[in-house]
């Protein structure tokens, strides 16, 4: 069996509507559903920089525009599609301290399959989100 590291970032805000989530979706492909950022742990990387890096190439926000809460917990997934794979998944929680913005899109810039991608981001509230891909909303109760 082969263990994928992966992170999970829960970036949530609070304003007067309540809590809300950060949640994107990927340009011209709904089947790939609504997710929060996350990824690949790269060989030689700390978890942290991991999480900063994922955040950062798929939402557009920086790392100075985040406090971070914690960590959530370590949850494994099975991806129906690859049966001889685990991800260990590392999930955090982080709060977005930076100017406010309710949607805007950002093209991926890396090195990884999902360079090129445009993501749709915006915010929704915790209490309203439906569920989001591949199980990323397992741990959701942590932060609401």
């Amino acid at each position: 069996m082969e263990i994928k590291r992966k992170v999970l970032a829960y970036i949530t805000k609070d304003d007067h509507a309540g809590r809300k989530i950060l949640v994107f979706e990927q340009e011209g492909n709904p089947e790939a559903g609504l997710q929060v950022p996350g990824g690949t742990i790269e060989e030689d990387e700390l978890l942290i920089d991991a999480l900063y890096r994922e955040i950062e190439e798929e939402t557009g926000i920086r790392r100075d525009q985040l406090q971070l809460n914690g960590k959530v917990d370590k949850k494994n997934y099975f991806p129906e599609n690859r049966k001889n794979v685990i991800h260990e998944r590392n999930v955090f929680h982080l709060t977005y301290i930076g100017e406010d913005e309710n949607e805007w899109d950002t093209c991926v810039n890396s090195t990884g399959k999902d360079n090129g991608m445009i993501f749709h981001c915006r915010w929704m509230p915790v209490n309203d989100l439906p569920a989001l891909a591949a199980g990323q909303d397992e741990l959701i109760d942590f932060i609401i």
